[in-house]
């Protein structure tokens, strides 16, 4: 047990949730009584009250009352496989001084959890390339979501595009077939989602009066009748599985999603449909020296095959060119 302690988040924990802060240096300190030492006001972010999803950068300061354990070393790093990092060296598809943007494989995690130690920030140190410093993570994508992930190479630029995705300064573009047609064929989502189920159950479902708002354009590029709809989906609010969540809402779920649509979102054709057909397509993001960094993900090969068996052709340009944004 030590006393209260002010402990200044340092450069190589990067940013992220005050909570995985948390997690890597009190480990013994478990999750509910850290939501108790928050809504009490015993943990506190620059003398300020705090929630466990808040972000937190290098050189913040946080009040850390007695704890059963005394702070702890990072935890190494899982080993990356070689093929591993060889398979994130070959999709990245962007890299200047300041980022790198792959386009994240279906199927690998970004972070580590509960029987994961395969994720993209294990295998960081590959993309190290000529700087010294270990890029970090500035979002997230779901484990089946593929995509533009854009990836800080430096604290300073981990904390310009932290402030860009916090300030709602992005623009994040996602395509997806879900089955069925929506109606209306274009539209605003609003509708609040909360959060249910443990690690490594977690899900969301409506909830208006104590959810969270999440808001969402969609647009059907194209259809195959009332089988099967491609969708743009443009995010204003990043909640967790929010896209998921919300095309399930409009009665058409994501080809591939049991976990929104049930036996639903399967559609008969082979393997290819039973895998999450929702993909990152293209990310504009402020860049730290001016300017704007956009960049578009090719799609990965179960929804090409997808986009060939309905005759969809991948060239849609910008869906949402016209379109103010409102939260």
């Amino acid at each position: 047990m030590t006393g209260v302690e002010t402990v200044t988040v340092r450069a190589e924990d990067g940013s992220g949730r005050l909570d995985r802060w948390f997690r890597r240096h009190y480990p013994l300190l478990s999750h509910g009584r850290l939501e108790k030492l928050l809504r009490t006001g015993q943990i506190r972010v620059d003398g300020k009250r705090a929630r466990a999803g808040d972000p937190v950068a290098p050189g913040q300061a946080i009040r850390v009352p007695p704890l059963p354990d005394s702070p702890a070393p990072p935890p190494a790093a899982p080993r990356a496989r070689p093929q591993d990092t060889a398979l994130l060296r070959d999709a990245v598809i962007y890299r200047d001084d300041w980022a790198i943007v792959v386009n994240k494989p279906s199927g690998l995690a970004v972070q580590g959890g509960t029987n994961t130690d395969r994720h993209v920030d294990a295998l960081l140190d590959g993309l190290r390339f000529d700087s010294d410093e270990r890029p970090r993570l500035v979002h997230r994508l779901d484990k089946d979501t593929s995509g533009v992930l854009l990836i800080a190479r430096n604290a300073a630029a981990a904390s310009f595009f932290t402030r860009a995705f916090r300030d709602k300064t992005t623009r994040k573009i996602y395509w997806a077939v879900v089955v069925g047609l929506p109606e209306p064929r274009q539209g605003r989502i609003d509708l609040g989602l909360a959060k249910r189920g443990g690690a490594g159950r977690e899900r969301v479902h409506a909830d208006e009066e104590e959810g969270k708002a999440a808001i969402t354009y969609y647009r059907v590029v194209d259809h195959a009748g009332a089988r099967a709809s491609w969708l743009a989906l443009l995010p204003v609010t990043g909640r967790t599985h929010q896209l998921r969540a919300h095309c399930a809402a409009l009665g058409t779920p994501i080809v591939g999603d049991g976990k929104y649509g049930g036996a639903a979102a399967h559609l008969p054709g082979g393997a290819a449909t039973h895998r999450l057909h929702l993909h990152a397509r293209s990310l504009e993001i402020p860049r730290p020296k001016g300017g704007t960094l956009r960049v578009t993900a090719p799609l990965p090969p179960h929804m090409r095959l997808t986009w060939e068996f309905f005759g969809f052709e991948a060239d849609a340009g910008e869906p949402f060119a016209e379109l103010e944004l409102s939260a």
